[in-house]
């Protein structure tokens, strides 16, 4: 990957879908680009959502599947057994600012769009909203987000979380996943060998 991406700052999100060949390198791509100098701030993703309800699970399921690979020196919360949701969200934001000085956070969350939309992934700067699909009035979370359209927005849309196909959910997880552990590797990689002095030219 081009790690000189790593001082771009675009304001317009990235969107792909999660089957493109190249998902798990262009999410790693464009979390790079978002996140401050190693060694700056803890870099904290926030994975939202509940394993009740199968188009709100993308959050927690993507979280487990982070945990289980150890994203190298990126906090990880929102697990299947730990979620962040509605009901705990503001207290978690709470403990994250109280346990890490002056976080970055990534957040992360499923959510209903178009129907030629389904399985888009976006990733951008800006806090992710949550609720907002379902008429609900929670805090936003973030400097920067990530977002997955799993089913379609504009009727019912508490039902159509809870009837959305999980095999499409998990695809999504294991695609985002793969994309944080990516950026994650190539954060160290910039902590180690991006500042180090450049050696003087041999004559």
């Amino acid at each position: 990957m081009n790690l000189k991406r790593f001082f771009d700052r675009s304001p317009d999100p990235f969107v792909f879908h999660y089957e493109h060949p190249e998902a798990s390198k262009n999410i790693a791509e464009q979390l790079l680009s978002l996140l401050p100098p190693p060694n700056t701030r803890p870099i904290i993703l926030v994975f939202i959502g509940t394993d009740r309800s199968t188009g709100d699970s993308l959050g927690p399921l993507t979280g487990t599947l982070l945990s289980d690979q150890k994203a190298v020196g990126f906090h990880i919360y929102g697990t299947l057994e730990d979620p962040v949701h509605a009901v705990n969200l503001t207290e978690k934001l709470a403990i994250i600012h109280k346990t890490h000085r002056h976080p970055f956070i990534i957040g992360a969350d499923a959510c209903l769009g178009r129907l030629k939309s389904i399985g888009n992934i976006q990733i951008g700067a800006g806090p992710v909203k949550p609720g907002a699909g379902v008429n609900k009035e929670l805090p936003a979370v973030g400097e920067a987000h990530i977002t997955g359209v799993v089913n379609v927005s504009g009727f019912m849309e508490f039902f159509v979380l809870q009837n959305t196909r999980l095999h499409l959910v998990m695809s999504m997880a294991k695609v985002i996943a793969s994309g944080v552990v990516e950026a994650s590797i190539g954060y160290q990689r910039m902590d180690k060998d991006y500042f180090l002095p450049k050696k003087p030219d041999v004559q």
